[in-house]
């Protein structure tokens, strides 16, 4: 269990829009939390991708932890449009962008990222090596529900250890797996030597 002794506004706000929505899977306080320090880490001019919006509660971390910035460009991405507009009701800063639309293709253009949290079955389960393509060299990518424990069924468990196991072993990343929240994987990308 993580304690969170202050919750920035913004994450109150989305925490309550998904409740109300009746989305169970929004960003863990203790991964926000972390998401929030990785997101206050990036360089002047950054960029910084969400895969899976949900109901913006992950997104409201990254914003927290970039307050008084506006050179950073925030890209979040949500397959699911009805999920999607629940986060755009929300009140965000002008450097923040919405898109509703399919992960893997976002990771599949030429754009590069400073940090990626990826959050949703399209870039973690499907298309990972995308994924780890489209971070910058020192760009960090953030993955979270890794605990095994977390998952009842196989489909679960049988792609978070398949998830674990490539990034663990990709020669492109530094990466470790932490035993915190609900378990995450992060990882930088190795420098050109």
């Amino acid at each position: 269990m993580v304690a969170i002794i202050d919750v920035p506004g913004g994450v109150q706000t989305a925490a309550k829009a998904a409740t109300k929505a009746g989305f169970p899977l929004s960003c863990d306080p203790g991964v926000g939390r972390l998401l929030g320090v990785l997101a206050a880490g990036v360089p002047p001019h950054g960029a910084i991708l969400e895969l899976g919006t949900g109901a913006g509660v992950g997104l409201a971390w990254i914003v927290a932890g970039l307050v008084g910035r506006t050179d950073v460009r925030v890209l979040s991405v949500e397959l699911d449009a009805d999920l999607g507009a629940v986060a755009a009701r929300q009140a965000w800063p002008d450097f923040v962008q919405l898109e509703s639309g399919d992960a893997l293709e976002v990771v599949r253009r030429p754009d590069r990222w400073d940090l990626i949290f990826a959050d949703a079955p399209g870039g973690k389960w499907y298309g990972l090596d995308d994924t780890i393509d489209a971070l910058l060299p020192g760009g960090v990518l953030l993955v979270d529900d890794m605990s095994p424990a977390e998952f009842v069924d196989d489909l679960h468990r049988t792609k978070t250890a398949d998830v674990r196991e490539r990034l663990l072993t990709d020669a492109r990343l530094v990466a470790v797996a932490m035993d915190w929240s609900t378990g995450i994987i992060l990882c930088t990308r190795s420098q050109p030597g």
